[in-house]
């Protein structure tokens, strides 16, 4: 009895030897700790347009295969934020760490303040505007996209953008700027 048992026990692992030859399930890949105040691949992003926020990139899409992608904002710019714009394939989500902002969703309006976080569905309007002197937010983009490169891009820049540029690189991150910046009420 006791060797039919050892021996069920030992077929039931083939399935999992065969997930991981197809690399549905693999044990060869490691976590990682990304410190505070620190960035995974790019260092601190200072973003030059409608903020000089800075933001660091603590998860990739490249650590998951794209299906989501984690960042730290430092909130610098008090009474600026970014003007409403869809993102085509993603939900977004918020959590403000410390100070306060405003957010539009669609005609929804909400404050938050540390603590508080927020769900921005995809192909929904949204923007947000800065209130408090300085804050900051995780924000959490699923899947990952483009946003890693539009932030990059960015703080790449050697000048604040154009309105007109400033389209050009949301649209070629799958995104679309739909209305103005955000005003608190």
């Amino acid at each position: 009895m006791q060797r039919n048992l050892f021996l069920w026990s030992l077929s039931s692992l083939f399935p999992l030897r065969s997930l991981a030859r197809d690399g549905r399930f693999t044990d060869d890949r490691k976590g990682f700790k990304v410190p505070v105040g620190e960035g995974r691949y790019h260092g601190h992003l200072r973003l030059q347009g409608v903020n000089a926020n800075v933001i660091d990139l603590k998860i990739s899409g490249k650590d998951n295969d794209g299906g989501f992608a984690l960042f730290e904002q430092t909130s610098l710019s008090p009474g600026r934020g970014t003007p409403m714009h869809v993102h085509l394939m993603q939900d977004e989500v918020f959590y403000v760490v410390e100070g306060q902002y405003f957010f539009r969703v669609g005609a929804d309006k909400f404050s938050l303040s540390a603590g508080d976080s927020i769900f921005l569905p995809r192909q929904v309007p949204h923007g947000w505007t800065q209130i408090s002197e300085k804050g900051k937010m995780t924000v959490l983009f699923q899947p990952a996209g483009k946003m890693e490169e539009f932030f990059v891009a960015v703080s790449g820049l050697q000048h604040p953008p154009t309105p007109e540029e400033m389209r050009q690189l949301f649209a070629a991150s799958d995104m679309k700027i739909v209305g103005p910046i955000v005003q608190p009420e």
